[in-house]
């Protein structure tokens, strides 16, 4: 891998962020940190960043994940952006809600299994390299 692949990671444990942060960096993804969804929606709202995908946090500080999906489902320069959830959120109606946002994976905290979303992450980010 020649350019590192960006990921915006949105979430406000500081433990399982930096845990997924060590794990994708050494996967060579460049990870960038949100700690709340007013931080996530700026940085790709107003700062323009363009992350290959977003792993995103529903109980979150400011604006919860769902208001971050709606907020940059309306934005034309980011509304095509790939999104996994990981969340303790794991009722069939989040789910279900997430997916009508257009998320590509839902991943609850209580069943995650940090190797697993990483293997995704890196397929979804493949996916959209060679498309």
């Amino acid at each position: 891998m020649d350019i590192k692949k960006t990921i915006l990671l949105v979430e406000d444990d500081p433990f399982l962020s930096s845990l997924l942060q060590l794990k994708l960096q050494k996967e060579n993804f460049k990870v960038i940190r949100a700690a709340d969804g007013d931080e996530a929606i700026n940085l790709l709202t107003k700062q323009g960043l363009k992350p290959d995908l977003m792993l995103l946090d529903l109980i979150l500080p400011k604006k919860n994940g769902f208001e971050v999906l709606e907020t940059i489902r309306q934005d034309p320069s980011v509304e095509k952006l790939p999104v996994i959830i990981i969340s303790n959120l794991g009722q069939p109606s989040d789910i279900e809600r997430g997916k009508s946002l257009g998320v590509i994976d839902y991943f609850v905290k209580a069943r995650l299994s940090i190797d697993d979303l990483v293997k995704k992450v890196e397929a979804e980010v493949k996916k959209t390299t060679n498309s």
